[in-house]
């Protein structure tokens, strides 16, 4: 699932490069898409590169390479589907005891870049009952491999503890402007946010603090092994 920027983003550099057969500078795609800096636009491209959408070529200046369209599909199958922020207003309470409980599985979540969580109310999962503790919960679906160093991988499943309060160094669901979620470790900082991934081969990202909302906290993960 691609942002609308990101989609933007990604449109113009296909149309720029199929008619001038290089990549345009960063300036003539922050005038495309209407960004007023840099640094944002080095966030798109970061973005689009994470996901398997495009191929910065090393040691050239101006050299991207575009490997596939949003409605082309990807490992998420997801692209074509509109974009939109998670719901977690009708989250469960947890119910304790023996047994299982049954959780709201309410869609997949980055944990490589940013991208929407998808809300499927319908779906739900079985959770063992001392997984959880007190307060809401609810479950997303791992995509990517930016938590990876913190052993949460690809394909896992994780249980979050519903929560607008964190500490640094919690694992969160952070909301960036209303409409991307990602899963990342949290690291407060004066007037600003830094959403830090555990993998060495992508960076730390910082936002405004009033452009970040926590929406949940990491307590607990499942894996199934195929």
């Amino acid at each position: 699932m691609l942002t609308t920027k990101q989609k933007d983003l990604l449109a113009f550099l296909t149309k720029y490069l199929a008619e001038h057969q290089v990549s345009p500078s960063f300036d003539e795609m922050r005038e495309a898409v209407g960004l007023a800096s840099k640094s944002g636009i080095h966030r798109l491209v970061s973005a689009l590169e994470e996901r398997g959408y495009i191929r910065r070529l090393a040691n050239r200046a101006r050299a991207i390479e575009i490997i596939r369209q949003p409605h082309m599909g990807g490992a998420d199958g997801q692209d074509s589907a509109p974009a939109t922020a998670p719901d977690i207003s009708n989250v469960i309470q947890g119910q304790f005891g023996t047994g299982a409980v049954q959780l709201p599985l309410l869609g997949r979540i980055a944990a490589g870049t940013p991208i929407e969580a998808l809300s499927d109310p319908s779906n739900h999962m079985s959770v063992p009952a001392d997984m959880l503790g007190q307060g809401e919960h609810f479950a997303l679906e791992i995509v990517g491999d930016s938590m990876i160093e913190a052993g949460i991988h690809d394909g896992d499943t994780v249980i979050i503890r519903r929560t607008e309060q964190a500490l640094n160094g919690d694992i969160v669901v952070a909301l960036i402007d209303q409409q991307e979620a990602t899963l990342k470790t949290l690291r407060k900082e004066q007037n600003r946010v830094g959403l830090v991934p555990a993998n060495r081969n992508y960076e730390t990202r910082y936002f405004s603090s009033d452009k970040v909302q926590i929406q949940g906290k990491l307590t607990g993960l499942i894996r199934r092994y195929r």
